[in-house]
């Protein structure tokens, strides 16, 4: 495969002191990775503090945004991949009806209790205030530029792929 662009940029290896001018040298890999584990580290520390796992915030989230009251299969399917294992929804489902946040209806779909619904609001408001430390002294448009940066890559991970 050739180079996809005129200008083709060296690789240097991963340096977290790297210079400014150095960054368009750095691995991708290496710094999305990074960032990653830091925001996934402060965000689960953050809920572990008033016990509450992340994936059970993406479960109270699934169940509350659907348009239609989810089944349990629907849920796992969707948040499997985010997982850190192919068990690890059903099991945080099992926990939020242990903890009375969902239950079910006649028709087995998935739906919050006003405990799992005030759990969810008081989880949004924590992690709207982390997202601010996050993304301090990041303007909105900075964000997008790299949310589209990093959408690209993938793309083009993908679509090399492919071919």
């Amino acid at each position: 495969m050739g180079p996809l662009t005129d200008i083709t940029t060296d690789q240097a290896p991963a340096d977290p002191a790297a210079t400014d001018d150095m960054l368009a040298t750095q691995p991708i890999g290496y710094w999305s990775g990074l960032a990653h584990e830091a925001v996934t580290r402060h965000l689960r520390d953050a809920m572990a503090r008033i016990d509450v796992t992340q994936p059970q915030y993406w479960v109270l989230n699934r169940v509350n945004g659907a348009p239609a009251a989810p089944s349990r299969e629907e849920v796992v399917i969707q948040l499997t991949p985010l997982a850190d294992g192919p068990h690890e929804i059903a099991r945080v489902i099992d926990q939020l009806f242990h903890r009375g946040w969902l239950r079910s209806d006649a028709g087995q779909r998935l739906q919050l209790t006003d405990a799992g619904e005030a759990a969810r609001v008081r989880l949004r408001e924590l992690v709207t205030e982390l997202r601010a430390v996050v993304h301090e002294g990041i303007s909105d448009e900075e964000y997008v530029a790299a949310l589209k940066v990093l959408r690209r890559m993938v793309a083009n991970v993908e679509e090399a792929g492919e071919s």
